[in-house]
């Protein structure tokens, strides 16, 4: 899940080193992050997940975020609590029938499993970049799994004039350990997980 996360946990350190295009709202300033809860911003937050497809080619596909929050006090990066959920019943490819394939009991049973959940449970933040460890679960499985984030940005947004920011990380998990098995091994167990997250006061 590019679910999710928390280089913003460094918050007053290190600027982030990727600079903004000119003339966006938002910066890599991690000072304008204020303690406090903020939500999950839905429509701008996804993991895109991608694994070897039998060996001649890379697959992808995204799942949204359902809801969730991120807890962060700057000066107590280690303290954050992230918490999110994502839609794995309204799962994305480029092909409706490998949706419908996905969704299915030999993948996802999204009808009986219908989100999953990662729950932080130690964070390690570094300048603009953080190791976020946590428990992911999918279809009742739970395992703990490690993210490496990235601060994006951060400001007022123009729209909504609350404060917005941002991350990107990436994990790898195998699909086995969760009950995602089907088509071992002709087609890759290890999946690599990029994840984008957005939050917004709320």
């Amino acid at each position: 899940m590019r679910l999710i996360l928390a280089a913003v946990l460094a918050a007053a350190a290190v600027p982030a080193i990727a600079q903004a295009p000119a003339g966006l709202p938002g910066s890599p300033n991690a000072a304008a992050v204020t303690a406090g809860t903020y939500a999950v911003d839905p429509a701008h937050t996804q993991v895109t997940w991608t694994l070897n497809h039998m060996g001649f080619s890379m697959l992808s596909g995204q799942f949204g975020a359902e809801g969730g929050s991120l807890t962060i006090d700057p000066k107590r990066p280690a303290a954050a609590k992230l918490d999110v959920t994502f839609a794995i019943n309204k799962l994305s490819t480029t092909s409706e029938q490998f949706n419908h394939h996905l969704e299915s009991k030999d993948f996802f049973d999204a009808a009986t499993y219908p989100t999953a959940r990662f729950v932080s449970t130690s964070v390690v933040a570094n300048g603009d970049r953080a190791k976020i460890t946590g428990n992911l679960t999918i279809k009742n499985v739970t395992k703990p799994v490690t993210i490496d984030a990235t601060f994006v940005g951060a400001g007022t947004n123009p729209m909504s004039k609350k404060l917005n920011f941002g991350f990107r990380g990436t994990a790898m998990i195998k699909r086995s350990d969760f009950g995602l098995g089907y088509a071992l091994p002709v087609v890759a167990d290890d999946v690599k997980l990029d994840i984008n997250a957005a939050f917004t006061a709320q």
